[in-house]
This record gives C-alpha cells, sequence and structure tokens, in this order.
C-alpha cells in the first residue's frame, strides 16, 4: 500500500506520504531511546557503561528534540545504575558540548530541557556542573536564548526553593543590571518579570525593586520603557507604601521623559 501510494501519480499523496514516514521514523527513534534507558537496571553497571553509554552520546545529539529529551528525561534511572560521577564524565560533556554549539537552536533545545535535568541530578549537581551554564545563556548574542533562559530562573526556583534562589541566582541577575551592555540590562528586567511570580513581597521590595528603581535614569530608551513595564508587571504584588513612594514617582518621572515610547508604556503603568 505505501510503495504503492509512495509512486502515485499525484505529487500530494506522494508528499502525504512522505510526511507521514518522516512522523513515523521521529516516533520509532524516540521510543527506541527510551527503550534503550530503560535497559540500564538489567544490564547493570559494566555493561551500560561499556554498551549503552555509546549510544545515550549518539541519541544526544540527534536531530529530533522528542529523541533528545526522551534521553535527558531518564538520566535518573542511569544514574541509579552507574553513579553520578560516572554520569558527569560521560554523559555531563555531551550536554554541555550541545548547550555552547555554534547553532543557537541546538542551543536551544537543550535549554529548554535544563530545569529537567536539574530536576533529575539535583540542586549539588546542578550548581557544580550546570548552573554557570544556565547563567551563561542570559547574556548569549540571541534573543531567543536569552529569552529561554529567563523563562528557565523561573522553573529552577520551583524546583530547588526560595533559598536557593536568593544565595545563587537573584544577586547573579541583578548585578546584570551594571553591565555596559544595554541588552544584558533589559535581561535584569526580563528576570525580575519572571522571578517576582515565584518571590514573595519582601523579596521583591528589598532586592528587585531599588534595581528596577535605578535603571529608570538608564541612557537607553528602551531600558527605560521595559522598567515601565516592569513596574506596572509587579506592582500587584507590593504593599501600598512601596507602590505610593517608589513605584509612582518613578513612573511619574517616567512620564515626562522626552521618548514617546518611555511616556507611553510609563502612562500606562500608572
Amino acid at each position: 500500500m505505501f510503495r504503492s501510494a509512495a509512486s502515485d501519480k499525484s505529487w500530494r499523496v506522494r508528499y502525504m506520504i512522505a510526511d507521514k514516514f518522516i512522523d513515523l521514523q521521529k516516533a520509532v527513534v524516540s521510543t527506541q531511546s527510551t527503550g534503550i534507558m530503560g535497559l540500564s537496571p538489567i544490564m547493570g553497571k559494566d555493561n551500560t557503561i561499556q554498551h549503552l553509554l555509546p549510544l545515550f552520546l549518539i541519541l544526544l545529539k540527534d536531530e529530533h528534540s522528542d529523541v533528545r529529551l526522551n534521553i535527558i528525561s531518564n538520566l535518573d534511572s542511569v544514574n541509579k545504575v552507574i553513579g553520578i560521577h560516572q554520569l558527569s564524565q560521560s554523559l555531563l560533556p555531551a550536554i554541555v558540548e550541545l548547550a555552547e554549539d555554534p547553532k543557537w537552536r541546538v542551543r536551544l533545545a537543550i535549554i529548554e530541557h535544563m530545569p529537567l535535568l536539574a530536576e533529575q541530578l539535583g540542586v549539588e549537581f546542578f550548581d557544580e556542573k550546570l548552573n554557570s551554564l544556565c547563567m551563561s545563556w542570559l547574556v548569549d548574542g540571541v534573543f531567543a536564548i536569552r529569552s529561554a533562559a529567563t523563562s528557565n530562573l523561573k522553573r529552577l526556583v520551583s524546583i530547588f526553593g526560595l533559598e536557593w534562589a536568593q544565595n545563587t541566582i537573584i544577586t547573579k541577575v541583578l548585578s546584570m543590571a551594571r553591565d555596559p551592555n544595554y541588552l544584558h540590562r533589559m535581561t535584569t528586567l526580563f528576570a525580575i518579570n519572571v522571578l517576582a511570580e515565584v518571590c514573595p513581597p519582601d523579596v521583591i521590595t528589598k532586592f528587585m525593586v531599588p534595581v528596577i528603581s535605578n535603571l529608570a535614569g538608564d541612557a537607553v530608551p528602551n531600558v527605560r520603557f521595559n522598567v515601565a513595564k516592569t513596574m506596572k508587571k509587579i506592582t500587584p504584588s507590593l504593599d501600598s507604601q512601596t507602590i505610593e513612594f517608589q513605584i509612582k514617582p518613578c513612573l511619574t518621572k517616567l512620564n515626562d521623559d522626552e521618548d514617546s515610547d518611555v511616556k507611553f508604556f510609563a502612562n500606562e503603568a500608572l
């Protein structure tokens, strides 16, 4: 049936068959990757290291994201068999290599799976091996990478908790507000928007509001109007005193800005 359809006179039929074949191929490879990962507990440590790890490394570089996701999703079962030390020496370098790939879409695929990887391997392993990598993505040259890395912050806080966030990432993110590159200063604001969703009001008021207020005087209009947008975003989480004495005066000043976009977003936030 497939053979006859593949040679059909109508190009539309041939196209449909080719498209379905690609989907079928993806599904087969994805299913195989899950099955291979599940063999580790059966084969034991030595056989997993000798026979399965090379296959895992190949599948981690597969062009289909579902295959890569299946490998990362099942790392925990492999970790239980071969141990975190062996895992870090074998699979982790491959993951890091992909995360630093010159092709930004390859980097993006790994970044999107990073919270899952963090959840599987635990906070100690993440801080030692992957934290600096995640922070480096916040200053990547490609906006899609910076955006995905920013979104990851919220998920990482949900996994590891607020105390971890305060000790590990919030200070680093806020320090980017002093970066000479205005894109990185804007990333600070984007990160605050995300982190404010999982941080309590006292943390937002004490650590984030002063940074946002300082950026209101930034020389770049794009930074200033993002300050207004960020203030609008976080206002529902703040107490009336903070809004009255810190947020409103700042927005009032931005409402008189010489840049029309800054004025527009400040007026919208008031």
